[in-house]
């Protein structure tokens, strides 16, 4: 149980530290297709990750805590070129603070504030959702997500998400398996010149994970595959 929270704190303390190798300030060196290719990966890096289960935590509930994830880039050759022939790491780390509240008829409200320490990237998300079935000791919960994020901190590019997805949830004595399907827009506007224009597209998202919870303290891992590119998350936090 404690190992998880302390790699956690190791993994963003050293996240923070990076120096930004893979800072994106050379799009200009970019054409159109390696464009949409970048801004696929980034696309599956920032969207909206839920790391939570299908079921509502109820109007006085609250899930809070610490997150990571690493998603695989699948183009990481137009990353470099993207970055003036910097390093780039084959996997992308998000470190992540997370806060989920419950309201009133099953609905649920997440914010999320990122952060991509090797291309100085911030991101803010958030997630509505509401349970049509909440669940109970027979039946599994379902739920229905819309989530958004936007990016900031690269001059040269403005990118956001918008999620919607179907999940469903069923617990099992402390350990509760969720798993979910949806897809991904992505719109993405290049600030360099050379470039001819947007890019609006949509990704297929799929994902699964496993929510731990042992009184106060809770775990959450999962597995998602957005587009091409796969990511996997954690998170350590308190679920109330």
């Amino acid at each position: 149980m404690r190992l998880l929270p302390t790699l956690l704190i190791a993994v963003l303390g050293a996240t923070a530290s990076m120096a930004q190798a893979a800072d994106l300030n050379t799009l200009q060196l970019l054409s159109q297709s390696e464009f949409r290719l970048l801004s696929e990966d980034l696309g599956a890096i920032l969207s909206f990750k839920p790391l939570i289960p299908s079921e509502p935590l109820g109007l006085t509930g609250f899930d809070v805590g610490v997150g990571v994830s690493g998603t695989v880039l699948e183009n990481r050759g137009v990353w470099e070129k993207a970055a003036g022939g910097g390093s780039v790491p084959s996997t992308i780390v998000v470190p992540s603070l997370r806060a989920h509240k419950g309201l009133p008829f099953d609905i649920d409200v997440g914010l999320s504030v990122s952060r991509v320490p090797t291309a100085g990237i911030t991101v803010t998300g958030g997630e509505l959702r509401w349970a049509p079935l909440a669940g109970n000791a027979v039946l599994p919960a379902i739920a229905l997500r819309a989530s958004a994020s936007a990016m900031s901190g690269v001059d040269q590019l403005k990118l956001r998400t918008l999620g919607f997805d179907v999940s469903v949830s069923k617990g099992f004595l402390f350990a509760t398996p969720y798993a979910g399907l949806g897809t991904v827009n992505v719109r993405s506007k290049p600030e360099a010149s050379s470039l001819k224009g947007d890019e609006d597209f949509n990704l297929a998202k799929v994902f699964a994970g496993v929510n731990l919870n042992f009184g106060l303290a809770n775990l959450a891992f999962e597995a998602d595959k957005t587009g091409k590119a796969t990511s996997y998350s954690a998170k350590y936090g308190f679920r109330f």
